[in-house]
């Protein structure tokens, strides 16, 4: 069997690499960046060293500085109007996952017309202008992806959009930038970065290559995840978790992720929860009832954690993994539904729409075992039950 493996033409990774930026856009012919980014990445000085970098080294630029947590087609559409300002070559995502994404999508439909929904999955996105990935959250692995989620401004539903035209040519990798971070932000996108490796890992589209650095991945997060939240300065944590990120990244980009992608993607699109924080809220009830259908892999998984001993069965190891993560939402603090603010009459009238979506994203076609519709709205119920 022969599987595709796409990966970034450039990955830095360590402390410092966010500075090899100018260098970077040199080797790779590129001389006009769109630097798109956030404001927060403005208040706290993140997009101004960028920018003092490009300026030192002669690098002609332009600042969109609007993107939005959780992308929308409407911010896609204002950065679209940023890159028709100017005459780009090139763009530079520097923040989360919601920034990385509001760039992939500016420079996939640079070129294209029509709106965003007419290429969402199962379209492919083939190409379009280059980006320069600078992730500075420990979680989305976007920076190595060819994937990318924008909000449908008039529907309300998280589309995901594919393609190696959403695949940064290059991701610069440092850890230094997580610093800053605070809890609830490590945990929601540290337990996201879990459900990446982990989803890979049992994917139907799973392959030795992803294999190992989806386990690699798994066992980094679980064993640093608490010490990053608890001491955010610990830069040895910092730098294992912003590594797993980036391996958790790589490794469902090439193998898929499965049921909780699937159905996080409606809660966050109709309930404007965080994406990291939607699939940690569905990690352990997924799990548990996914396990029976690939428990091979689930126990391997819960072995590369350290929930389980090499002596374990499979069978002790998979109640341990399921066991193993509802503690870890507990340790966390991770919200049920209800307790994020979710209004529960809502939540039931919303049930069926959410099912639709998240069959209708080809998530949960990749999960050891399959859903019907009416599964998901359990798996919905039992997750709201906390």
């Amino acid at each position: 069997m022969s599987v595709n493996i796409n990966l970034p033409r450039i990955l830095r990774v360590g402390a410092g690499a966010s500075d090899h930026l100018a260098p970077t856009l040199k080797h790779l012919g590129l001389s006009r960046p769109l630097l798109v980014t956030d404001p927060f990445m403005c208040e706290c000085g993140y997009a101004d060293r960028v920018v003092s970098g490009l300026d030192a080294a002669g690098v002609a630029h332009g600042v969109f500085a609007e993107c939005v947590p959780d992308p929308t087609t409407d911010s896609v559409g204002q950065g679209l109007a940023a890159l028709a300002a100017g005459s780009y070559d090139c763009l530079v995502a520097l923040g989360g996952g919601s920034s990385i994404d509001t760039a992939k999508a500016v420079a996939a439909m640079a070129d294209r017309d029509g709106p965003m929904r007419d290429y969402k999955v199962p379209h492919l996105i083939d190409s379009g202008l280059p980006v320069i990935a600078i992730p500075t959250t420990a979680g989305t692995g976007s920076e190595a992806t060819h994937a990318a989620v924008i909000t449908d401004s008039e529907t309300s539903e998280k589309m995901l959009c594919s393609g190696l035209g959403l695949m940064p040519i290059a991701a610069l990798v440092d850890f230094e930038l997580t610093l800053t971070m605070p809890y609830r932000l490590t945990a929601d996108t540290g337990i996201d970065s879990l459900c990446h490796a982990l989803e890979a890992y049992v994917s139907r589209k799973a392959n030795p290559f992803t294999d190992g650095v989806a386990l690699t991945a798994m066992s980094t997060i679980y064993r640093n995840i608490h010490t990053a939240c608890a001491e955010p300065d610990n830069r040895a944590a910092r730098e294992a978790m912003m590594l797993a990120a980036t391996q958790g990244g790589i490794a469902f980009s090439n193998a898929s992720v499965t049921l909780i992608h699937g159905m996080s993607r409606p809660i966050g699109g109709l309930f404007h929860v965080p994406h990291g924080l939607s699939n940690a809220m569905l990690l352990p009830e997924v799990t548990a009832w996914s396990v029976g259908s690939a428990p091979g892999r689930y126990a391997a998984a819960a072995r590369a954690m350290g929930l389980a001993g090499s002596g374990d069965s499979d069978s002790v190891a998979l109640v341990k993994l399921t066991d193993g993560l509802r503690q870890l939402n507990a340790d966390l603090s991770v919200p049920t539904p209800g307790e994020f603010g979710i209004d529960e009459a809502v939540w039931a009238d919303s049930l069926q729409l959410m099912a639709e979506q998240a069959l209708a994203s080809g998530s949960p076609g990749n999960n050891p075992r399959i859903p019907e519709a009416d599964e998901i709205v359990e798996l919905y119920q039992r997750v709201w039950a906390g």
